[in-house]
């Protein structure tokens, strides 16, 4: 096996070890469709905003989302230019779309509580 295959291996066992953790594949399938807040990761997961800012920050280093900026706020979203973002697509697509924790969130008014 040449070094090149050996890295993109190593590469994506790293991804799916990201995946393997629920909250982190749960952001990931949110974040397919819909830009997020940490805030509103806060008031899904009802997790601290630095437990959330971790699990994002580990997706962000590996590539697979990426922050924008408004105002004062960051958004994060999946960053569709990644090498392995059509490995992530195929994942997902055979899970359960999770827009259901959105919709609650909208319902009791919390949803981009950031603005």
């Amino acid at each position: 096996m040449n070094k090149e295959m050996t890295h993109d291996l190593e590469k994506v066992a790293q991804i799916l070890k990201l995946l393997g953790d629920k909250t982190r594949l749960t952001m990931v399938q949110l974040l397919q469709s819909h830009d997020c807040c940490v805030c509103e990761f806060v008031e899904i997961f009802k997790m601290s905003q630095p437990a959330i800012s971790q699990h994002l920050r580990k997706l962000r280093d590996v590539g697979l989302v990426k922050e924008t900026r408004r105002g004062q706020w960051i958004f994060y979203s999946m960053n569709q230019n990644n090498e392995y973002y059509p490995l992530i697509q195929s994942l997902l697509a055979h899970l359960p779309k999770q827009d259901h924790l959105l919709i609650e969130l909208e319902t009791q008014g919390l949803r981009i509580s950031c603005k």
